[in-house]
C-alpha cells in the first residue's frame, strides 16, 4: 500500500475495469429492473461521477504504484459501493425525502472534493525532490492527518443517503470502522517509522481524522 512506485498499470486497469462492470449492473438494476425515477437518476450520476473522479486520481492525478492486494481490496469495496447502493435502492419502499437527497448530495460533493482536494494539494510538495525525507503536514492536512479519509467517509455517506434506504447507511458506518481500527493504525506506524520524530511532533498538535474533534 505504501512506498510503491512502479506505475502498476495492470492492478490499476483491474480497478478500472471492475468499476465499468460494476456500472453496467448498476445501469440495469437502476433502469431495467425498475421504472427509472429522478432519484434513481441522480444516484447513477453520483456513480458516473465517483468512476471519472476515482480513474483520474489513479492514472493522472497522483499516478502512484498499487499492489495486487490494494486493488483486488478497492475492486472488492467498490463493489459494495456500486451495486450495494443500487440494490438497496430498489428494495426500499421509502418515498424520497427531498432535504435527505439534498443532503445526501451536499455529502458527496463535499467529500469528494475533501478528499481529492487534499491529495491534489499535497502533490506538489511530493513531488519537489528537495522535500524528500519531509513530512507533509501543509494544505488540508494541517486540520487532520487523515483529512482525505474523511473525505472517504463523506462521500460515502452521500451516496448512502442518495440510496434512499436507511439500510445503506450500514455501508458508510462500515468504512467508519475501517478507517479508524485498520487503514488509520497502518498508515500511522507507517508515517511514525518513516519520519520518526516529524511525525511525532505532527501527531501531537493535529487530530487524526476530524478536524478540532478527533
Amino acid at each position: 500500500m505504501y512506498g510503491i512506485q512502479q506505475s502498476t498499470i495492470k492492478e490499476k486497469c483491474l480497478i478500472f475495469g471492475a468499476e465499468l462492470i460494476y456500472l453496467i449492473i448498476a445501469y440495469y438494476v437502476l433502469f431495467i429492473m425498475r421504472e427509472p425515477t429522478a432519484v434513481a437518476i441522480g444516484l447513477f450520476i453520483a456513480l458516473i461521477i465517483t468512476t471519472i473522479r476515482l480513474t483520474a486520481m489513479m492514472f493522472i492525478w497522483l499516478p502512484r504504484g498499487i499492489s495486487w492486494q490494494e486493488a483486488i481490496m478497492n475492486s472488492a469495496a467498490f463493489g459494495i459501493y456500486y451495486l450495494g447502493f443500487p440494490i438497496l435502492f430498489v428494495m426500499s419502499s421509502q418515498i424520497p425525502n427531498a432535504t435527505v437527497i439534498i443532503i445526501g448530495w451536499v455529502l458527496f460533493i463535499g467529500g469528494s472534493v475533501l478528499n481529492t482536494a487534499s491529495e491534489l494539494l499535497r502533490k506538489p510538495f511530493k513531488d519537489n525532490p528537495a522535500n524528500k525525507g519531509k513530512l507533509y503536514t501543509g494544505g488540508l492536512f494541517k486540520y487532520a492527518i487523515h483529512i482525505n479519509y474523511l473525505g472517504d467517509c463523506l462521500w460515502v455517506f452521500g451516496l448512502a443517503l442518495l440510496a434512499n434506504n436507511w439500510y445503506a447507511l450500514i455501508i458508510p458506518i462500515s468504512l467508519c470502522f475501517v478507517f479508524i481500527y485498520g487503514y488509520i493504525p497502518k498508515s500511522d506506524a507507517y508515517l511514525q517509522h518513516k519520519y520518526g520524530a516529524q511525525f511525532t511532533a505532527y501527531r501531537k498538535k493535529t487530530k487524526k481524522l476530524i478536524p478540532y474533534l478527533w
